[in-house]
């Protein structure tokens, strides 16, 4: 039997609102790079996006083990929650950091549908994921902060109204450490677009809405500031550990459709006159990879529990995501393995959950990465770099 986090009443709401929208949904998005407004808008009315959010501001109030309940399902369902996950783990910023003046302007209009926030400004293409040698910069101007720099593979800007922003307004030689001197900016997309914001779309492997952006000048205003000037990096980590949390929870969704599908394939496919789940040289890998997901499972509710907590879970959220997206790998290639030719045939869905479950190990942070935090971290190991 699965183990799986909690809300069941939440995971059998959102599998029937995902039934409506079935793999030929997915593959002519696929197929033609398109958004999937009429799911995230369907998600928006049903209220999956604004769990998060504090019922004073009109959304449900529920943790985020709630909101990792909704993406696992979307994507144990065969969709994905890429078009729209960035809604919930921005809110790590946002709830935690921001104002009450900020929560009170924008929080009722995301809960409402409204506004969205659906884009998280950090990689740079100098700096990657080496945060504290961004150099997009923000200078005081008055009232305003003026912007210059350059962002990239920052996904959905061109279907999101505000973005979270993280920029220089110091520079690192004259910070204390070298996160210091970073401030995290709240950037209304819709006044900035021509106005000193360039987006370009950039073409990946999957369909995943993906851009890089480019600042000349953009005036943000400075009560747009999220928590203190100089102390971003500390109210992104925030919503960092939601994203690896969150993303993990959709890895083990993934992984449950790979193992779901290749063992309903493998039951029924007749090779040589007996099922090939009859043979042993199939059943173990598909074996070995639901044993990955359940162990995975269990660290991304520990790590969801902590966050909820309000406990440091930095180390947890890290190896959640790691163990989640080696699991939701292991079960892909089984299933592709399982399928043969007809894995690479569009119309089983296998090809493209198989291109899109693959991001995870590279983002939203690198599986080696990961491992030199817990090794340095964790484990006292000297560092490397």
């Amino acid at each position: 039997m699965a183990i799986e986090l909690d809300f069941p009443d939440i995971r059998a709401a959102v599998a029937r609102l995902c039934a409506g929208y079935g793999g030929g949904y997915w593959r002519a998005l696929d197929a033609g790079r398109h958004y999937p407004t009429e799911f995230v808008r369907a998600l928006t009315a049903a209220g999956y996006l604004s769990v998060l959010i504090p019922e004073e501001y009109g959304g449900s109030g529920l943790p985020l083990g709630a909101a990792c309940a909704v993406l696992e399902e979307i994507h144990r369902s065969g969709g994905n929650g890429g078009a729209c996950h960035a809604q919930m783990y921005t809110m790590g910023t946002l709830l935690r950091h921001g104002s009450d003046e900020q929560k009170q302007r924008f929080l009722p209009d995301i809960a409402a549908g409204r506004l969205r926030l659906q884009a998280f400004g950090v990689t740079e293409p100098t700096s990657g994921t080496d945060t504290s040698r961004i150099r997009t910069t923000a200078v005081r101007d008055g009232d305003d902060f003026v912007v210059n720099g350059q962002k990239v593979f920052i996904s959905r800007t061109e279907h999101s109204d505000l973005m979270v922003l993280l920029v220089r307004t110091a520079p690192r030689a004259d910070s204390g450490r070298p996160t210091d001197g970073m401030s995290v900016l709240l950037v209304d997309m819709r006044e900035a677009l021509g106005n000193g914001l360039t987006i370009r779309p950039i073409d990946t492997m999957m369909n995943h809405a993906t851009t890089e952006l480019y600042f000349d000048n953009l005036r943000v205003p400075g009560a747009n500031l999220i928590g203190r000037e100089g102390q971003g990096f500390n109210c992104i980590l925030d919503g960092m550990n939601a994203e690896r949390i969150l993303i993990a929870a959709e890895c083990i969704g993934d992984a449950r459709w790979f193992t779901a599908k290749s063992s309903t394939y493998a039951s029924e496919r007749e090779v040589f006159g007996r099922p090939i789940g009859a043979n042993q040289g199939v059943q173990f890998p598909i074996a070995r990879a639901h044993i990955q997901t359940e162990a995975a499972a269990l660290m991304v509710r520990q790590a969801a529990d902590l966050y909820d907590a309000g406990k440091p879970a930095g180390a947890e959220a890290n190896m959640a995501k790691l163990l989640a997206s080696e699991a939701s790998w292991a079960a892909a290639e089984a299933c592709i393995q399982t399928h043969g030719g007809y894995g690479f045939a569009a119309e089983y869905d296998v090809e493209r959950k198989f291109r899109e479950t693959r991001l995870y190990q590279v983002a939203p942070i690198s599986t080696n990465l990961i491992l030199s935090f817990v090794a340095t971290r964790e484990l006292g190991l000297p560092k490397s770099f």
